[in-house]
């Protein structure tokens, strides 16, 4: 009787579990590489200002703010990457688990189910990113000012775009809920939702990874099935795999992840564009300034007009490094982190039927 409640795969709660703690562990591993990430992003290019690259900002911070400047932020990222994850891998099991019951329904008994397209692929991801952006955004927004810091006019009028010596504001609450009220008291609960609209867009980003990984994993698998060699891809081929899957993603979607950090972290409320002074907010505390936020559009035509096509892709090699260690180690150890839920399903299981 025991043996019959046993799960032979992982349901859809249990997948996102998985999933979820898999990127917790990746995002864990890069998370200094994140911080420099985002600020490299965060701030807008200046002409006569030299830039720093990723590792050289890293270095810059911990001689400038010490090593916990570079965990800022650290809690509400991991809750963020915990929520997003878990909600994009559940979202996405399930969606694709219902439509894959409703092509079985539609096959002869007996009928192998076909591989699903890439387009389907795409499209049950983006799904499954639209879903779990609209609920999680919130924690992403304030991991984000977390990450940034405090910026005021004058410390950005001197310091290189890229730096890390970002003064912060004295007597301030820079915890995750003194950031959600300060949030909220500026704007409105409404401020906790900056970036949604970029934010939706770039669900195309986990929908061309996990497509792009779904395709490639299934031709690999295909051919290691002629061959007779083992039905599963080592975790090199994972990391190889998902690296390449990732950077795809990055390069396609990558202007609007800048302008999306931009728009969160309010660092493109300043209006330092020398052709349109007015736009300028009075020189104090941004995070203190109520001013009209711009869409990603409106971020884009303006870096466009100041630094060219170029400036769509500042800080992308930042960003690829990150994203794709971070996204290949989440593939490796998704299997591992699978494995592991499933045994403990199994154990459930059983501690049940007894």
């Amino acid at each position: 009787m025991a043996a019959q409640s046993k799960p032979q795969q992982l349901t859809p709660l249990a997948a996102a579990l998985a999933g979820a703690l898999g990127a917790c562990f990746s995002t864990a591993v890069v998370y200094p590489l994140d911080v420099a990430k985002t600020r490299i992003q965060a701030l807008p290019k200046s002409k006569g200002k030299d830039d720093l690259s990723m590792f050289a900002l890293i270095v810059r911070i911990f001689k400038k703010e010490g090593l916990f400047a570079l965990y800022s932020g650290f809690g509400a990222t991991m809750l963020n990457t915990f929520s997003m994850q878990y909600a994009y891998f559940f979202f996405y099991s399930l969606v694709r688990n219902s439509y894959i019951s409703r092509l079985t329904r539609k096959l002869p008994k007996g009928s192998k189910v076909p591989a699903l397209s890439t387009a389907a692929e795409l499209l049950l991801g983006a799904i499954a990113g639209a879903l779990a952006q609209i609920f999680t955004i919130p924690v992403s927004v304030i991991a984000t000012r977390q990450q940034v810091g405090r910026v005021t006019k004058s410390s950005a009028d001197k310091l290189p775009s890229n730096s890390s010596e970002l003064t912060s504001e004295p007597q301030t609450d820079d915890s995750f809920m003194g950031v959600a009220r300060e949030i909220i008291e500026e704007e409105g609960v409404g401020g906790l939702w900056l970036g949604i609209k970029p934010g939706l867009v770039l669900t195309v980003n986990p929908a061309i990874t996990y497509g792009m990984y779904e395709r490639v994993k299934s031709l690999l698998l295909l051919a290691k099935a002629k061959t007779g060699s083992s039905e599963k891809m080592s975790a090199w081929q994972s990391f190889v795999v998902g690296s390449l899957s990732k950077t795809l993603a990055t390069i396609v979607t990558y202007p609007y992840i800048m302008a999306k950090v931009r728009i969160q972290a309010r660092s493109a409320d300043v209006g330092d564009d020398p052709e349109h002074p007015g736009d300028a907010p009075p020189p104090h505390m941004y995070h203190h300034t109520k001013s009209k936020h711009p869409g990603a559009l409106d971020v884009l035509r303006k870096v466009l007009r100041r630094e060219g096509v170029f400036g769509w892709y500042q800080g992308m090699q930042a960003q690829i490094i990150k994203a794709v260690l971070s996204q290949a180690l989440l593939f490796m150890s998704k299997e591992q982190f699978e494995s592991w839920t499933l045994a403990l399903t199994v154990l459930i299981a059983q501690m049940r039927s007894t």
